[in-house]
């Protein structure tokens, strides 16, 4: 599976984004999906995942409430919708794809990883 993730940019305090992961293959509906971020200095971290159906949604404390993953299996394409964003929100994103029907939290579980796209927020 490869995964090619867009959408990143340049955004204003409180401003959104929408950030999308095309995946490779005939069998992505068959993957759970998940995002995760890494900002200067600091470690990559989950935001959020979904599993094969896009039913089950489970995001990190920090960005619940103004972040919605999404999945369209069709178009073998997974979203994060970001509102309210932050500056502490700048980091590049990830995507990845987990062979298995439910997602996980644990970045290590993941199998496949997209290239990533940048995000800043400015103050």
């Amino acid at each position: 599976v490869q995964l090619q993730a867009s959408g990143g940019g340049l955004v204003q305090n409180g401003g959104s984004l929408k950030l999308s992961c095309v995946a490779s293959g005939r069998t992505f509906s068959t993957y759970a999906m998940g995002w995760s971020r890494q900002a200067p200095g600091k470690e990559r971290e989950f935001v959020a995942h979904v599993d094969w159906s896009g039913s089950l949604a489970s995001y990190a404390d920090n960005v619940k409430g103004r972040f919605s993953i999404s999945r369209d299996n069709p178009k073998n394409t997974v979203y994060l919708q970001m509102n309210s964003l932050k500056p502490e929100d700048t980091a590049v994103y990830y995507c990845a794809a987990r062979n298995a029907l439910r997602a996980s939290t644990d970045l290590l579980d993941y199998d496949y990883w997209g290239q990533g796209t940048k995000v800043t927020v400015s103050s």
